[in-house]
């Protein structure tokens, strides 16, 4: 079983990767399922996909662990 990492902490995460982002984050099941929304200048012009990939080295680690699943929405500011 792997430990529980609280919305707060994944937030802190995505801000340290990307300061000027705006990233709300909730817990929707249990304690491993996620929903987040980050909005951040440094999206622009890239693809959805390369936007949740920087999402998801933010993040590192904890993608293979403590987050079961992540429901994400990316835009550019």
């Amino acid at each position: 079983m792997t430990e529980s990492i609280h919305p707060d902490t994944l937030k802190a995460l995505v801000l340290e990767a990307m300061p000027d982002a705006e990233v709300h984050v909730s817990c929707y099941s249990g304690d491993d399922h996620f929903e987040m929304e980050v909005v951040s200048a440094s999206f622009a012009g890239k693809t959805r996909i390369a936007q949740h990939k920087m999402v998801y080295a933010a993040l590192g680690d904890n993608m293979r662990a403590a987050v079961h699943a992540l429901a994400l929405k990316t835009r550019a500011k």
